[in-house]
């Protein structure tokens, strides 16, 4: 019996073994990672029980810790996000999507509406539901980010969600802001390449079906997308009296850390300069193992003015045509 289960225990180690060989080194990094964040998380949920359970009062993330960071996709936002939540005081949401829940609801369905009194949104009622949008946030991230509590930074990448961008800084008057912006014909360029791109098993065949044979037309859709998210991260941007930056992403690539600099300055956070180098180094393109970027993954070029070579000419108008006061604003010179 002893031998059977010496000789089981032999089998299993092997099987082991042999499966975590399997196991790419990125997958073990990424279950390291979340590992250490669900022990963050739980250590920081004790605590906090503890001084509830001693009489004191449960605190939550403070207002003027949550950066909101709006734009559009494929506007470098995950790249910059990753930097600043690679910090030791900084926590990355990612996409939470508030904005679009009630952005989409305010801008794109409320027109339709005639009677206000009975609408959600109603202006008229604007400081009863904005102090639930307050609530949502503040208590959501406090739920998903419990250490943030205790003080450090919240730092939600919201591209998808920027319709909402300006009721949510009127919600969180506090927060701080980044306006990320991108070359419009890199970012149809880059969305273009990137539906063909499978990503987390899901079928994408209708949508390569679509981009395939509708080239122009679904060029001419996400040029218009993104000229209604900037539009509505610039109104966000200009109503904001909270601490706030514009940055575009030619000069975020072009000198990373420099940029990262005057971010954290204009927003008046501090940080160790050794610390947001080492953080800036170790999300470099240039240091992405080459199996992970390049042609096929969503981690393509990262080279301002790549569209020059991905876009036909028609392309290339029509993106132009439907940016037009973006392009003047951001990329006259």
């Amino acid at each position: 019996m002893s031998s059977f289960k010496t000789r089981a225990g032999l089998g299993l180690a092997r099987v082991t073994k042999a499966l975590v060989n399997q196991v790419s080194s990125r997958q073990v990094r990424q279950a390291n990672r979340k590992l250490a964040r669900r022990e963050q998380e739980l250590a920081a949920l004790r605590a906090m029980l503890a001084k509830v359970e001693a009489g004191g009062h449960l605190e939550g993330v403070r207002p003027e810790n949550v950066v909101w960071v709006f734009g559009s996709g494929r506007t470098g936002s995950s790249w910059l996000t990753f930097m600043m939540g690679a910090l030791s005081d900084h926590t990355r949401w990612n996409e939470p999507r508030v904005g679009h829940l009630f952005g989409h609801l305010y801008y794109e369905v409320a027109w339709t509406r005639q009677d206000r009194k009975h609408f959600i949104l109603a202006d008229d009622y604007g400081d009863f539901w904005l102090s639930s949008l307050r609530s949502l946030v503040l208590d959501g991230a406090t739920a998903r980010f419990p250490e943030r509590a205790q003080g450090g930074y919240v730092v939600i990448k919201e591209p998808h969600g920027t319709v909402g961008a300006p009721l949510l800084t009127k919600a969180l008057p506090e927060s701080r802001m980044i306006f990320l912006v991108r070359d419009p014909r890199d970012v149809v360029s880059s969305a273009l390449a990137v539906s063909f791109v499978p990503k987390g098993g899901r079928d994408r065949s209708r949508r390569v079906q679509r981009t395939e044979e509708q080239p122009e037309g679904w060029v001419k859709m996400r040029a218009r997308n993104y000229q209604r998210d900037i539009k509505r991260a610039q109104q966000a941007y200009d109503d904001h009296e909270g601490r706030k930056v514009l940055v575009r992403y030619e000069d975020l690539r072009a000198d990373t850390l420099g940029t990262m600099k005057r971010i954290y300055s204009a927003l008046e956070i501090p940080v160790d300069e050794g610390e947001l180098a080492r953080a800036v180094e170790s999300r470099a393109f240039e240091n992405i193992p080459e199996e992970e970027k390049g042609e096929g993954t969503i981690r393509r070029k990262a080279s301002p003015g790549g569209w020059r070579e991905d876009l036909t000419p028609e392309q290339v108008e029509i993106v132009e045509m439907e940016t037009a006061p973006l392009l003047d604003e951001f990329y006259s010179s």
